[in-house]
């Protein structure tokens, strides 16, 4: 749900009512430390409910201590030591007591984020089970301002609160149905609702919302509408200008808005001229402290965020005027007056060089941090940014950070010399670098969302640390990376730019099907989807354009069979400095994110690692890579390809700094700043242990969702383990997931599609028997096992649908659903790629959704599910526990 604070709709009965029962709960159960407790509070009457107590941090503690500045993990640890509250300093203040209830003179809004379109069949509909992946935190002074915020960070692809201009209402389903049902999109419809005049009562009747908020949603629809019925920036600034912008940029509409409503295009080039004139009107946001005490008492606290609502600076400004590139400040000089600069600057070049460090490190570096947690950005962006701040602060660089998720590390306001927990978008990010007069801003730890603010901010003269936004660009954009490769001559898969579906279809029959369709400039594979014929094409053709605006989608040839391969790599100057190869254990169509990814590799053959190198070394100093950088590979046999590069740091960033004993954002920072780098001194051969890292899955919370994996990535989160070999840090890592083996005696379902992957399993299905376990499997899998390995193997039947539970008429065998919901079934094995009849995805569907749903572990790669039977063969009677610096302690740099 979306949460305000304060409360904006309580009366002052009702809050103190609330929070004197919650007085006598603490004291009646003896809490010392942390506690929640949620209320149902009946908004007719004063009629309330308990409806749970936790006697813990929960979920919202994060939120809460972020939207107040009171640190409650920090004071309930004080607490439960035995200290007093009075003794306890509040560490915001710095000179007040932790005894005292926060105070806020602002407002504060949390909004889910939700990727339930990455799943197929999955419902929409919220209810009393949490979907959201993620969720961020806006501040502001007006409740209008923090909701059009909190819109942005949720989806950088939205400019603020729109109805019908979001794309995220239905055509198809009237409106008021969409009013009527909880859904993650149902905000969007309220607005639409409003926009087209609805009223507020008609909406508060469907949606049952406060009246209060839908009254400051209709002040948004009314100033939207009066915009665009101008029609133009004459006439919406003509009089009153410096008012009627204050008032907008008040209610947080943002200069991409006010452009696209006044039609200014491109919108880029219209917020730019937007931006001008709010500052020609001397329109500017000012910055704000949180102090816990609403300007009660003095606050010496970096915790900043920036509001139009208010007339002065809690702080000062940068010492420096902003570096803006491009910019010579002078006429052009002939070559000879630059060759006579030059010599007379060498004289003193050491000495400048120190100057120009001690005023970078006082200027400060602007990080950007990872935003809002969902499918394909989760803590391992958050890990990247809080270990390059670490290190500019290590190095004398005062750090700056921009972020707006309250789950974080980096908005913990102690550290960074300033944080600002505000939205990145173009426009707040230069409002920020132009004000602190920052040397520079790094884009490449935060994951997608600041890697694409790289070309838009180095266009408006911020100056990128690290790789150039133009090789960034390069990179990212498809046609120019492929056009790239080709002429390095480096392999890749058969590629072609999507001009028009016609012309996509023709290229996908002459290199033959399966294609993948590939959008540029997006993260965990969004839209990404393998088509195995012409009407699949051209579904996710238009779904691809969707996705990627401007950009271009690209169809490659999809080779089936072949091992991915990870490339984590930190350059400088086009140089690699340090790097390490992942080894994926399942073969290339699953998302990098879905894989279970083997480090040091384990299965590659010498000659690959060579090539791989080579392409590596030839993709740095082509790109002219500083920082981090993240390349894709795929071989067959000997036979390496490139995938993709991504010229920031990856989510396997953590894992293989925390494998290899080496932070590799560390070293990528010092890259970045222009300060000596030292490459880590590693060595394979000293490492006699191996980590796995496993993807973490929610498909049980996901109704309707299928389970299974492809190029879009579904995981929710991910652990990593270590072992003395391979098969028990898999099984470590299967296990910390919360997989479930089966036990001894139980029965294992099996039901794989087609023959070359049953022939690929069956020397595991062997095992199997062997471990005495009793194996069942549909008709077809039954037949290839007795036929071929004479296996002892009980026949199902495929479902039909999800009530087809009863004995097949014809052979009296049982249905596949009732082992599966009544049996002894403790592991179901579906692979059902490589096959695209109906009937097998449906009946495959109906197994393994019925399996997610009672809870039986499941397994749906052909790799996986070998690796497992032989990791059980394995078995657990040598484990044991040991800390990780037992297994640092054999190769120290």
């Amino acid at each position: 749900s979306i949460v305000v604070a304060p409360s904006q709709t309580l009366t002052n009965r009702e809050y103190f009512m609330l929070r004197k029962t919650a007085l006598k709960v603490v004291r009646h159960l003896g809490i010392v430390g942390e506690c929640n407790i949620q209320y149902a509070l009946n908004p007719k009457s004063e009629k309330y409910c308990i409806i749970e107590v936790n006697a813990r941090l929960s979920r919202s503690s994060a939120l809460a201590s972020k939207a107040t500045g009171y640190p409650l993990a920090y004071v309930a640890t004080k607490l439960s030591l035995g200290k007093d509250l009075v003794s306890i300093r509040n560490s915001v203040t710095k000179t007040t007591t932790a005894c005292f209830e926060p105070s806020l003179d602002y407002c504060v809004l949390k909004m889910p984020r939700w990727d339930l379109k990455k799943f197929s069949r999955v419902s929409n509909k919220l209810g009393s089970s949490m979907l959201s992946v993620g969720e961020v935190m806006s501040i502001g002074r007006s409740f209008e301002e923090v909701i059009q915020k909190a819109c942005r960070m949720v989806n950088p692809a939205l400019d603020g609160l729109e109805g019908s201009g979001s794309g995220l209402t239905s055509d198809d389903i009237p409106l008021d149905e969409q009013l009527r049902t909880p859904t993650d999109t149902r905000l969007f419809a309220v607005q639409q609702a409003l926009e087209e005049g609805w009223g507020v009562d008609k909406v508060h009747d469907l949606t049952k919302i406060d009246k209060w908020f839908l009254s400051k949603l209709q002040n948004i629809a009314s100033m939207r509408n009066a915009c665009v019925k101008s029609g133009n920036v004459d006439k919406v600034f003509g009089e009153n200008g410096a008012d009627r912008m204050r008032t907008l940029k008040v209610a947080g509409f943002s200069d991409r808005q006010i452009a696209l409503y006044t039609n200014l295009f491109p919108l880029q080039d219209g917020a730019a001229q937007i931006r001008s004139l709010r500052k020609s009107f001397g329109v500017k946001p000012c910055v704000k402290q949180i102090d816990t005490l609403a300007a009660e008492f003095p606050a010496n606290t970096n915790y900043l965020y920036m509001t139009y609502s208010g007339d002065h600076d809690d702080v000062s400004e940068g010492l420096h005027s902003p570096i803006i590139e491009g910019d010579a400040g002078g006429e052009a000089q002939s070559p000879n007056a630059k060759e006579f600069k030059s010599r007379i600057r060498s004289v003193s070049v050491s000495e400048k060089r120190h100057n120009e460090l001690s005023e970078k490190k006082e200027r400060g570096v602007v990080v950007l941090g990872c935003g809002a947690y969902c499918i394909g950005s989760s803590v391992e962006f958050d890990w990247c940014a809080v270990s390059a701040v670490r290190q500019l602060r290590r190095d004398g660089f005062k750090s700056i950070i921009i972020n707006y998720n309250p789950e974080t590390v980096s908005t913990d306001y102690d550290e960074s010399d300033r944080l600002y927990f505000e939205e990145m978008s173009l426009e707040r990010v230069l409002d920020i670098y132009e004000r602190e007069g920052a040397a520079g801003v790094v884009v490449s730890v935060g994951g997608q969302i600041p890697n694409n603010l790289a070309g838009p901010l180095a266009a408006s003269g911020a100056h990128i640390l690290g790789t150039a936004a133009r090789d960034i660009e390069r990179a990212e954009d498809r046609r120019q990376f492929s056009n790239m490769l080709d002429t390095l001559g480096l392999k890749q898969p058969a590629w072609s730019v999507l001009k028009s579906k016609d012309e996509a279809v023709e290229f996908s029959n002459d290199v033959g099907f399966p294609v993948l369709v590939r959008p540029s400039f997006v993260l965990s594979g969004a839209a990404m989807r393998v088509a195995s014929d012409e009407s699949q094409l051209r579904n996710f053709l238009g779904l691809a354009a969707d996705v990627a605006d401007d950009k271009p989608v690209v169809v490659t040839k999809f080779i089936l069979g072949a091992k991915e391969i990870e490339f984590d790599g930190v350059a400088s100057g086009g140089k690699i400095l340090n790097y390490a190869i992942g080894e994926h254990l399942e073969n290339a169509g699953v998302h990098s994110g879905d894989a279970t990814v083997i480090l040091p590799a384990q299965k590659l053959y010498v000659g690959t690692i060579r090539q791989i190198k080579k392409y590596a070394s030839a993709i740095a100093g082509a790109l002219n890579i500083t920082g981090p950088f993240n390349i894709q590979f795929m071989a067959t046999g000997n036979d390496v390809m490139v995938i993709e590069c991504n010229l920031r740091s990856s989510r396997t960033f953590p894992f293989v700094s925390k494998t290899l004993h080496a932070n590799f954002i560390s070293l990528a920072t010092k890259a970045m700043c222009g300060l000596p780098v030292t490459p880590y001194n590693i060595s394979l051969l000293d490492i006699d242990y191996v980590c796995v890292k496993a993807p973490m899955f929610s498909f049980t919370r996901l109704r309707g969702a299928d389970p299974t994996l492809g190029v879009e990535m579904s995981s929710t989160g991910e652990v990593a383990c270590f072992g003395d070999d391979a098969h028990e840090a898999f099984l470590q890592s299967l296990l910390a997931t919360g997989f479930k083996l089966p036990k001894a005696n139980s029965s294992v379902l099996l039901s794989i599609a087609s023959d070359p992957f049953r022939e690929e399993f069956a020397e595991s299905a062997v095992i199997l028997s062997k471990l005495g376990f009793k194996l069942l499997g549909t008709p077809g899998t039954v037949k290839y096992f007795k036929e071929k390995y004479q296996l002892d193997m009980k026949v199902v039947t495929k479902p039909v649908d999800a009530e087809d539970e009863g004995d097949c008429p014809k052979t009296g065998a049982p249905s596949a659903l009732a082992e599966i919901k009544e049996g002894d079934v403790e592991l179901v094995i579906n692979i059902s790629e490589g096959t695209t009849r109906k009937d097998e995805i449906t009946s495959g569907y109906l197994i393994r959704r019925a399996a997610v749903d009672f809870g039986i572990s499941l397994v749906t790669n052909i790799k996986c599910a070998a690796w497992l039977v032989k990791s059980m063969e394995h078995g657990f009677h040598n484990f044991k526990a040991k800390s990780i610096s037992e297994f640092y302690s054999l190769h120290k740099y």
